[in-house]
Order: structure tokens, then C-alpha cells, then sequence
């Protein structure tokens, strides 16, 4: 697919009645996600070929308190190439040349994965303000943004307040979501939810409207550090509310489901749903990512599958 040009999300004034006015039927969205996966499917060259567009949306992250120099360089040449050559023979798919969409870490890295990626066109983001929690002073959330900008990421995933959504003080919330954006300047803002702590799914639906008219570019579902972390109910509540943004503004915003995504099944039914719920359009690293760190190794195992006839072992296909 060609590469889209998006205009950015600007953002609109805060429209509180359009807030209060939101509601989910929470029975209806369960059983519409519960069905996503069992209604279509997706096999043989299909499925290779939703695989193979599925790595070019990855965010291949590495959050972990054990990161060094030395691993995100070995990150970065698998967002580099992430099949093995004898894979991409087989499939025939060396001219596609195919990337990851953009390389996630902490901000003590990101000049190290800079360094590794440079001429790759491959974006590099890093978590910021207070990731994972956001509960640190807010200037200091503020200046962790400067900093990661000023060090070249591309993309800055923030965390909103979480007790700005628990309290329906969706005015903070805006205003905290308005500075950060201000903050991010030219790179790109993916902002995180938290949506397995923000109770009912109208929580969600609130906040993902109230980040968008904030000037959100991304909504995204997770940190990956929360005990519940991307559902496909969440995901579906906020794809919704994109879809009635767009209406609203015009205004594309992208989607980010991350936390808990590790295979190729788990990918395929994010993709279904994305697809059905707001279209081709959004099937591009430009307005869909997946937050993961693991599933790129079943994709992997499941394009060998589909081209030896044979399940490989995963230490056949490591991350790094």
C-alpha cells in the first residue's frame, strides 16, 4: 500500500456535551469482540499476506529495567530485517523490503537505538511522562518530553492522569493532554489510556474523545505494564470513537493496541476488527501500530510454517 498523507490531528475545543452525552452498550461490545475472530477467516495466502503487512505495523519495543546499548542495537537490526533471509526467499517478498514501523524504548535509549536505525527511515519513539504510572510531578512530565524531543524521537507515547478520568474531571484531562501535545512539537503523540484501569467502558470512550479534541495523533490502549492491559472490547469502544471523531473533525486519528499481543491469531483478529470498524484506510503503520515486544517471533514461526509446511522451533527465529 502506498503511503498516506495525513493531516495531523490539531485538535478542537473541549465539547463537554458531546462527553457527557457518551454511551456503551458493554453487552452488545462484548459480543461483537467475541465474535471477531470466529466470523471470518483468514488462510493460506491471505493469512501470509496479513501477516506480512501486520510486521510493517509493529512498534518492536523493549521496556525493561535490564535494557543496554547492546540490546536495543540488536533490536534495531530485527526492526532492520525482521524474517530471517531464507524466509523472505522462500516468500518471495525481498522487494517489499520490509521494516518494522517504528523501534519503542525507554528515553535512556533512544540515542542508542537513533544510532542503530540511522538510514533505515525506521522511527524511533519513547514512553514518556511518568511511563509507566504517570505519577510523577507534572513539570517533570513535561521536561521528559522536551528531552526525548530534543534527543530525536520521532514519536513520544505519553500517559494521561488516570484519576483525571476516575473523577469525570475531564477539563484536567484536556488541559493535561493540550500541554503535552505542546510539549511533543513536531514528533508525533501517542497517548496511552490505560484502559484496564479506568473502570467502565464508557470511561474509555470518554477519555478517547477527550485526548482527540486534545490533539491526540494516536489513542493506545496500554502501557503494558497494567494487569489487564489490550482487550479487543476496549479496542472496539475506541475505534468507534475514532470513527465518530473523523465524522466530527475530519480529523484521522491512529489507533495503538498494545499489552498482551503475542501471536499471529492474536494480531489477525486486531486487524479484522480494524478493518471492519474503520476500513483499508487505517491498515498502515500511519494510523495503526501494535505495542509488542513478543508477537513478531510468532508471526515469523507461522510465515515459516506457511512456507516449509513445517512449525519451527521459536529459538529458530529470535528477537535479538
Amino acid at each position: 500500500m502506498a503511503t498516506q498523507t495525513i493531516n495531523r490531528n490539531a485538535g478542537i475545543p473541549l465539547d463537554m456535551g458531546w462527553v457527557r452525552a457518551t454511551t456503551v452498550n458493554r453487552s452488545a461490545t462484548e459480543r461483537r469482540a467475541a465474535t471477531l475472530g470466529s466470523r471470518r477467516s483468514v488462510k493460506k495466502d491471505w493469512q501470509a499476506a496479513w501477516l506480512l503487512r501486520a510486521i510493517t505495523m509493529i512498534d518492536l519495543t523493549t521496556l525493561a529495567g535490564d535494557d543496554t546499548p547492546g540490546k536495543v542495537t540488536r533490536l534495531c537490526a530485527k526492526a532492520r530485517q525482521p524474517l530471517r533471509q531464507d524466509l523472505i526467499d522462500a516468500l518471495e517478498v525481498g522487494s517489499l523490503k520490509l521494516t518494522v514501523g517504528a523501534v519503542c524504548v525507554y528515553h535512556q535509549r533512544v540515542q542508542d537505538a537513533i544510532a542503530a536505525l540511522r538510514g533505515s527511515g525506521i522511527p524511533v519513539a519513547a514512553v514518556s511522562t511518568g511511563f509507566p504510572a504517570g505519577l510523577n510531578p507534572f513539570p517533570q512530565r513535561i521536561e521528559e518530553i522536551h528531552q526525548s524531543v530534543e534527543a530525536g524521537a520521532d514519536e513520544i507515547d505519553i500517559v494521561i492522569s488516570r484519576e483525571h478520568v476516575l473523577r469525570g474531571d475531564w477539563k484536567a484531562l484536556y488541559d493535561e493532554v493540550c500541554e503535552m501535545r505542546r510539549a511533543c512539537g513536531d514528533a508525533h503523540m501517542k497517548t496511552i489510556l490505560a484502559t484496564g484501569e479506568l473502570g467502565p467502558l464508557w470511561h474509555v470512550a470518554q477519555a478517547s474523545k477527550v485526548c482527540m479534541m486534545a490533539g491526540a495523533d494516536f489513542i493506545k490502549t496500554s502501557t503494558g505494564k497494567e494487569s489487564v492491559n489490550a482487550t479487543l472490547e476496549a479496542g472496539l469502544t475506541m475505534a468507534r470513537e475514532i470513527r465518530a471523531y473523523q465524522g466530527l473533525t475530519g480529523y484521522k486519528v491512529g489507533f495503538k493496541p498494545a499489552g498482551g499481543i503475542r501471536s499471529a491469531k492474536d494480531a489477525l483478529n486486531w486487524l479484522i476488527l480494524i478493518k471492519e470498524e474503520l476500513g483499508d484506510e487505517w491498515l498502515s503503520k500511519q494510523l495503526f501500530r501494535f505495542g509488542a515486544s513478543g508477537l513478531l517471533t510468532d508471526i515469523e514461526r507461522q510465515l515459516s510454517h506457511h512456507a516449509s509446511g513445517r512449525y519451527a522451533a521459536s529459538h529458530h527465529m529470535p528477537m535479538a
